[in-house]
């Protein structure tokens, strides 16, 4: 009886850690799929800002060359205007050197 109770005081802790050990790997296990579905996630934001940081670059590039040829546009219109106002000061100072001829 004494080894009876001897081996059961024995084998009842020895349950007992093994059933405390499947639960502490059940418990890492959790822990360890949570973290690389993190890490996952992780790697999706990082994707998702470089992909919007080049859409963003060419985006920019896009705005710049339209601010680029708008300039490019107006500035042409201007010298256009210039031009303009240069022909028709000769004009009218033509029309002023022939009314001094027919005088």
């Amino acid at each position: 009886m004494k080894h009876t109770t001897l081996l059961a005081l024995i084998a009842v802790p020895s349950i007992l850690l093994v059933g405390c050990d499947q639960k502490k790997a059940a418990i890492d296990d959790k822990k360890d799929n949570i973290k690389t579905a993190i890490d996952d996630r992780k790697d999706e934001v990082d994707a998702a800002a470089k992909e919007a940081t080049k859409r963003t670059t060419r985006n920019a590039e896009i705005d710049k060359a339209q601010i680029e040829a708008d300039k490019v546009s107006v500035q042409a219109q201007l010298d256009a205007d210039k031009k303009k106002v240069d022909a028709e000061a000769d004009a009218a100072k033509a029309k002023v050197d022939a009314e001094k001829k027919d005088n």
